[in-house]
């Protein structure tokens, strides 16, 4: 099941399994990172663009609570669906995306 998460849910979504390493996977382009990004606060965060996780998986590893993110969260949802489909099991995505983490979370992070 892929959990939806509001930004300022995302923390305690990570707290509900101390032993898994908490992970941010942001899925938008390169442009989109240098426009607007988060600030890793007890998560790690890892930019993968959607179109090369199938080739890239290896770098997730196991262990991990996952959360997708993307700009208003399709992308995300579909990466996580994918995530799934290939044996991840502690996954949600950031419902809203980088415009609601903005928008709801942290509005020092910038809109477009």
């Amino acid at each position: 099941m892929i959990d939806q998460v509001r930004p300022a849910d995302l923390a305690a979504w990570f707290a509900q399994d101390a032993d898994a390493a908490p992970v941010l996977l942001d899925v938008r382009e390169p442009w989109e990172l240098q426009t607007a990004s988060v600030v890793p606060q007890g998560f790690t965060l890892v930019a993968i663009p959607m179109n090369e996780i199938p080739g890239r998986l290896a770098e997730l590893g196991e262990g991990h609570r996952i959360a997708c993110l993307c700009h208003h969260g399709a992308r995300s949802q579909r990466v996580a669906a994918f995530l799934s489909q290939n044996g991840f099991d502690q996954l949600a995505n950031v419902a809203g995306g980088i415009d609601a983490w903005s928008s709801q979370h942290d509005p020092s992070v910038p809109r477009y």
